[in-house]
Parts: structure tokens; C-alpha cells; sequence
């Protein structure tokens, strides 16, 4: 008997008005008629940094969300804040099209989705200074003890960071992970002012990742915390603080 393929069923696009749920969660923002869609979508990266006003096609502050999944962060930052500017980046090809797609529909200028990593993202497309904010939720953990050296969160990565954020910058994070969470304090409290958020985000939105929902019907503990950009430092200071901290080799049960 020659085998059926079977597809798994799609949902139906929705229409122009219609919110989106993502595990019963609202995602911000309604769908607009196709003729008021915008393009939120950056084909391919250079090899030097961006113009952030060139491509925004305006000024304003830039937020960049790191690793950002299919867009909930992003969405509804972009959503609430329209003076600001987001960049939304994951070197997965397949979440970065609902982010796209997600943008597009709700008309939203003033982000922009594109497939990269953080590493080359900080290193290469983004100058010195020129990010208000740097969001990163959830970063990948890499639970098996072989992959620990693919942690993004190493003291250079920290230490570009502050290199890419304009005075008083800030960089939210969060995680589920304890012993990453531990060795993000202790890292990031070395060269930024460092704020751990004891309850829920004290601003919207309240669900920032698709990871955080499913954290938390699983009763994980989220931990958080913001790291403001200290600007006093020299740099040779900064040097030597990075030059003693040490990788994130920890173990994660």
C-alpha cells in the first residue's frame, strides 16, 4: 500500500484586527490591511558597522534584542516605544521569519529583524556607542558540559557590550538557569552597575520570550537583572577586570 504524507494542520492567517496568542499570551499589536504593512526585514548584514539613522531612515535611541526568537520582545517594545529603534537578531533562519512576519503586519517601522549571531553583531555591525539598550533573554545555556564553550556570555562578549552602549546604557537580562544566572551577576556587576530585579520586569511587557512562558507553566524561577553602563572607567582598567574574570565553564543540571 503506497504510504499517505500527512501534514500537520496550520492555523488561519489572521485578519486585519485580530490579535495573536502565543500559549494564551497576546502578542502586542493588531494585524493591519496588507496595503499598511511595513518591511521589517534586513537581508543580509555587511561586514562593517551600521548607520543606525540610515537604516531607520531617522534618528532615536536603538534597542538591540539578542537571540530574539520569533519576535514577543521585540513586537512589543517596538509597539509601546515608537520614538525608539529596534534591531532584532537570532542566527536561527526560521524564527527570525515570524519576527519578520510579526513586524511587518503590525506595520511597524521602527524595527528591524535580521539573522545573525551576537558575537558578529556586536563585533562587526555596531560601532562604539551607539546602542541606549542591549536586551538578551534566555540566552542559549548549553547544558551539556562538551558544548560549554559556545556560552555567549564570555567576559569579552560582556566587555563589548559596554564598548557598543552610549553612556548610561542599560543591558537587561534574563534567565532560567541558576548557575548561569549566578555567573551573569558576578560577570556583570565587575564593570557595569549592576541591578538584580527581584519580581517581575517593574515595565511591560511582562512575558518577553517564548522560552519565559514556557518557564513558567513548568514553575521554573526567572531570574532578571539590569546592568547600567558605568562611564568613568579607563580603559586599560577595563582590561585588566576582563583579563580576571573567568569563562562560563560552570555546570548546569
Amino acid at each position: 500500500m503506497k504510504r499517505r504524507n500527512f501534514r500537520r494542520p496550520t492555523a488561519p492567517p489572521l485578519k486585519p484586527g485580530q490579535t495573536e496568542y502565543e500559549f494564551g499570551i497576546p502578542i502586542p499589536g493588531t494585524i493591519l490591511p496588507p496595503e499598511q504593512w511595513a518591511k521589517t526585514a534586513i537581508k543580509r548584514m555587511g561586514d562593517e558597522p551600521m548607520d543606525w539613522n540610515e537604516v531607520f531612515s531617522r534618528p532615536g535611541p536603538v534597542a538591540l534584542d539578542i537571540g530574539c526568537g520569533n519576535g514577543r520582545f521585540t513586537i512589543a517594545s517596538a509597539v509601546a516605544r515608537p520614538e525608539w529603534n529596534h534591531i532584532a537578531i537570532d542566527f536561527l533562519p526560521a524564527v527570525v521569519r515570524y519576527g519578520t512576519r510579526r513586524g511587518n503586519q503590525r506595520g511597524l517601522a521602527n524595527c528591524r529583524f535580521a539573522v545573525i549571531d551576537g558575537w558578529r553583531m556586536l563585533h562587526t555591525c555596531c560601532s562604539d556607542q551607539s546602542l541606549s539598550e542591549i536586551h538578551i533573554y534566555h540566552p542559549q545555556p548549553y547544558s551539556d558540559p562538551n558544548k560549554s564553550h559556545m556560552r555567549m556570555l564570555t567576559p569579552e562578549f560582556i566587555l563589548r557590550m559596554h564598548e557598543c552602549l552610549v553612556n548610561s546604557g542599560r543591558v537587561f537580562i534574563q534567565t532560567d538557569r541558576e548557575a548561569y544566572w549566578d555567573y551573569i551577576s558576578t560577570a556583570m556587576k565587575s564593570i557595569f552597575d549592576w541591578q538584580p530585579i527581584e519580581t517581575d520586569w517593574p515595565d511591560g511587557p511582562e512575558f518577553r520570550s517564548r522560552r519565559e512562558i514556557l518557564a513558567r507553566k513548568q514553575g521554573l524561577p526567572i531570574f532578571r537583572g539590569i546592568a547600567t553602563r558605568k562611564n568613568d572607567w579607563q580603559r586599560e582598567q577595563l582590561d585588566e577586570i576582563i583579563s580576571k574574570l573567568a569563562m562560563p565553564g560552570f555546570a548546569i543540571d
